[in-house]
């Protein structure tokens, strides 16, 4: 569907609360009407709110999960029940938010969207709202609930331009939806246990409080055995690859928290999806889609894309400007036998140029003219028995997807 809040500035990212309260308050503060989870991080986030949300409503719960960003269609950030807002519903919401503007007051795009998540799920009368967080924490527009649990994923350095250049000024602003209630994180930088202790709420840290281990990576399926508030072993999840198994992890300490029993948090994780994360699109070749959006990532699927088998791989790549793209094709560079570079249809898009200038310091390179052409260039080179890797930025999967037929 078109974006109906494309009239706002999609791409602009402006901290505060004062803005979203403002409207929330005129909206009848919907945000109070259920119980919330906040879950924050740089990796990860988007995962380990789809397996908790699963695992919320196998356990009999009315759930509304909020994601950010969107890979195909908008509607995808708003979800009750696992079924996307409709289209007329969210244009609803965009006149409601044009009224607002037209009246001389601000809001941002996601403030916008985050505004009218809340109001659609106490509208749909959920029990639960698990949201996730868009960058940062503290000055998030979904920070504007009074959370019941928050849960932290991983911890990389992002958006240093607005978060700060080191892993603890990051971790200051993503433990600030650490409020009211305790905190599930993967991390134990000195800045979330302060933000804890300073709240006096309880904190239990992956490795530390809870454990998890591999039992089986393969590329059907992830098992793990866990070790938290109870033991269970042989948790079968349907995301591929290690790091999936640590966001489960946390989804799973997260549900223990919440009072859920084994059975419903091993039904729920094992039914939880999340396109573009390691998601196998084709087989003969083989193609499969992850978004490594930055270095953590990007290290997070070279680490796991071995359980495709050691086959040639192809990497069609394309990103926004203001990634760490370097970088992130240092991390990649091990497993890429040939980068064809690509540019997504979007004026923030880096200019394929730049990419192959880096890129030919790795592997063979080369750049197509749209992402439709660098695919059927990958699934040419990759032949019958190769690999078909894409990833980077969102922005260039439902082109892929598009042309792969598997929207």
């Amino acid at each position: 569907m078109e974006d109906p809040f494309s009239f706002l500035d999609v791409q602009g990212w402006r901290p505060g609360l004062e803005r979203i309260e403002g409207m929330l308050e005129e909206w009848g503060n919907p945000q109070k009407g259920m119980k919330v989870v906040l879950v924050g991080g740089s990796n990860g986030k988007g995962s380990t709110t789809a397996m908790l949300s699963s695992i919320l409503r196998e356990a009999g719960f009315s759930v509304g999960s909020f994601y950010s960003p969107h890979m195909l269609d908008p509607a995808e950030r708003i979800q009750v029940n696992g079924r996307n807002i409709s289209e007329g519903t969210m244009e609803l919401y965009a006149n409601r938010v044009r009224g607002w503007v037209d009246s001389g007051k601000e809001i941002s795009y996601f403030e916008a969207l985050t505004a009218s998540a809340y109001d659609y799920f106490q509208a749909n009368g959920v029990d639960w709202a698990v949201m996730e967080v868009g960058m940062g924490g503290r000055l998030d527009a979904t920070n504007v609930a009074e959370e019941e649990l928050s849960v932290i994923t991983s911890i990389s350095l992002e958006h240093t331009r607005w978060l700060g250049d080191t892993l603890e000024k990051i971790a200051f602003e993503k433990a600030g939806i650490i409020k009211k209630g305790p905190c599930v994180s993967a991390s134990g930088l000195a800045p979330i246990r302060e933000r804890a202790a300073g709240r006096g709420v309880p904190l239990y840290v992956l490795g530390e409080d809870f454990w998890c281990a591999a039992k089986e990576l393969g590329a059907e399926r992830t098992v793990l055995d866990y070790d938290g508030k109870g033991r269970m072993d042989g948790v079968e999840i349907r995301m591929l690859g290690v790091h999936q198994m640590r966001n489960a992890a946390l989804a799973i300490r997260a549900a223990e928290e919440l009072g859920i029993g084994e059975e419903r948090i091993r039904n729920g994780i094992a039914k939880a999806r999340m396109r573009g994360r390691m998601e196998v699109l084709r087989r003969g070749p083989l193609v499969v889609a992850d978004v490594a959006h930055n270095p953590e990532g990007a290290a997070a699927l070279a680490e796991g894309i071995g359980i495709f088998g050691g086959r040639k791989r192809i990497v069609v790549f394309g990103c926004m400007k203001d990634k760490d793209w370097k970088a992130v094709l240092g991390k990649l560079a091990p497993v890429a036998d040939k980068f064809i570079f690509v540019k997504a249809d979007m004026e923030r898009a880096e200019e394929p140029g730049k990419l192959l200038e880096e890129g030919r310091k790795y592997a063979e390179s080369e750049s197509a003219g749209s992402v439709r052409e660098g695919m059927r260039k990958a699934v040419g080179d990759a032949g019958g028995s190769g690999m078909v890797l894409i990833t980077g930025s969102l922005a260039i999967m439902g082109e892929a997807y598009s042309e792969l037929g598997v929207l």
